[in-house]
């Protein structure tokens, strides 16, 4: 995204605009989401212990997963609160989330009279990790279909003042927004923007390392060019996550992650390409290279990844004399 001029509103990228304190940035990193049938086998072992649970699981090896069953339906205030007990092992795991789709993909219903009867439901769960300090941020993710105009920007600044109390970031899909002005407003409502990428088709919006609240946020959604838009039923959903980001496509995004933690107090990095673990793979590649150290892997994810093995801090657990089937062979797609 274009960079502000000097008599134009404060710039994103600055120190001053972001709030940053003279503590150290955090920076942290993670899946979207847990809860995916293809994971067994790859991510989970076969064979569960008694009273696993993928949360408590994923936090052995992260400090932050996006929860996106909010996104589909309020988040259950019991349900964060047993998540919370879940990841309590790990004292730096944080979760984000993202906003009730009704407010990002169906504006009529929102500005609807039943609006204060759906944000009392989402603050219901929100609130729970928000008391616990384990609320990092709110996403609030807008399809490409949400272009720039008068009455979206409207409407978003409505949102943005309706949720205020909390950490929000904005996804943008539509290159109508890649324009100063998105950036004042977002600056304006103290929310922070939300980096992506995605395939880039028609005009998608482009790779950025924008951070304009002390929230700096990325996403990766992978770059399967013949499925993200397509409306084929034949094709399951899941292809449109069927991604690896290779060394060399994760490297600029190295240098986008660390041009926004210079300017943003909390960082969230979160993997979206998530069928059959290529998420989670990405994620352990991105936290060794931006940490400089070797990461606990799961298994049996590296029989599947054998390039994990180059940044494990251990050895297999045990030696593999029979590969899984399709191991070292997955597709990149």
């Amino acid at each position: 995204m274009p960079q502000r001029q000097s008599k134009n509103p404060p710039r994103a990228n600055t120190p001053e605009s972001s709030s940053n304190t003279a503590s150290s940035p955090i920076l942290r990193i993670g899946p979207a989401g847990w809860s995916y049938p293809d994971w067994t086998g790859y991510v989970y072992p076969f064979r569960r212990p008694k009273n696993f649970h993928e949360a408590a699981y994923l936090a052995e090896f992260f400090d932050t997963i996006e929860i996106n069953t909010s996104f589909y339906q309020p988040l259950r205030p019991d349900h964060g609160a047993q998540w919370l007990d879940r990841v309590a092992a790990n004292p730096r795991f944080v979760f984000t989330a993202k906003l009730w789709q009704r407010f990002t993909h169906d504006p009529a219903p929102a500005a609807s009279l039943s609006a204060a009867a759906d944000e009392r439901a989402v603050r219901a769960g929100f609130d729970v990790l928000r008391a616990a300090n384990k609320l990092g941020a709110v996403l609030l993710q807008f399809p490409f279909s949400f272009h720039r105009t008068k009455e979206t920007v409207s409407y978003l600044a409505s949102v943005l003042k309706r949720f205020s109390d909390y950490p929000l970031v904005v996804e943008v899909r539509h290159a109508s927004w890649n324009s100063s002005e998105t950036l004042a407003l977002l600056h304006s409502h103290n929310a922070g923007f939300c980096n992506i990428d995605q395939p880039i088709i028609g005009r998608s919006l482009t790779p950025s390392a924008q951070a304009t609240s002390p929230v700096g946020y990325i996403r990766l959604h992978g770059r399967r060019y013949d499925t993200w838009f397509t409306d084929d039923t034949s094709i399951p959903a899941h292809e449109r996550y069927n991604y690896l980001y290779t060394s060399e496509e994760l490297a600029p995004w190295i240098t986008r992650v660390r041009k926004v933690t210079e300017h943003a107090r909390d960082t969230f990095v979160v993997t979206n390409n998530h069928f059959q673990g290529k998420s989670v793979v990405n994620a352990l590649q991105l936290i060794s290279i931006l940490k400089r150290s070797k990461v606990k892997v799961p298994e049996p994810l590296r029989q599947y990844y054998p390039e994990l093995d180059s940044i494990a801090d251990a050895p297999p657990a045990e030696p593999t004399l029979f590969p899984l089937a399709g191991a070292a062979t997955s597709p990149k797609k």
